[in-house]
């Protein structure tokens, strides 16, 4: 699996190469501090996975995704930044990236959310989660649910397992699974914590 870093400061680069070296599935790993460098790379080289930084120096990262877009490239792009701009954000889920992670994070949750985006899913600091779940009407999004599926919602958002979630009301583990699918899929949402997320600001739940 061949990667594209693109930062343009050295140091943060190392940095991210020093990160992945802990995944073994990684054989090359490519350097860009613009956005021509990245381009030309991302032609030649073909790499799975693009990790960008929005701010580049005078150009932004996410510009590098929408030519590829136009292109036609395959790859992958993982967005690093330090930005919890709303209006960034919003830009890139537009433009279609796969992964979105604050560059505070942790070497562990960046090895993870490069996995997930690798696996075909997207991935979303959970700093971000609340700019998603902000567009879902909080006096709205229960009437979607079925009354079986608003409870195991308030379980997710009290921090339970689906292991847990089953004992507590009693029905198989299989069957807490299909539920929570079926939640995120009517709620237009990636993943549980966003679920969480959205349950914590509606105070009527």
């Amino acid at each position: 699996m061949k990667i594209l870093i693109v930062d343009d400061h050295p140091l943060v680069r190392k940095g991210i190469i020093s990160t992945l070296s802990f995944e073994k599935t990684i054989d090359e790993i490519f350097e860009a501090s613009n956005k021509d460098e990245a381009m030309n790379t991302i032609q030649r080289a073909k790499p799975e996975l693009a990790i960008v930084d929005l701010y580049l120096s005078g150009e932004n990262g996410l510009d590098i995704v929408s030519d590829s877009r136009r292109r036609g490239y395959k790859t992958k792009f993982m967005i690093l930044t330090s930005s919890v701009k709303k209006d960034d954000f919003i830009r890139a889920k537009e433009i279609g990236v796969e992964g979105y992670i604050l560059k505070e994070a942790f070497a562990e949750d960046i090895i993870y959310a490069l996995r997930v985006v690798l696996r075909g899913k997207k991935f979303i600091d959970p700093e971000i989660i609340k700019y998603e779940t902000s567009s879902i009407s909080q006096d709205s999004y229960l009437e979607r649910l079925t009354p079986r599926e608003r409870e195991v919602l308030e379980e997710i958002a009290n921090g339970l397992s689906n292991c847990d979630i089953a004992q507590k009301l009693y029905i198989s583990e299989n069957t807490v699974k299909k539920h929570v699918s079926n939640i995120l899929s009517k709620l237009e949402l990636e993943h549980r914590t966003q679920a969480a997320l959205l349950v914590k600001k509606s105070a009527n739940f």
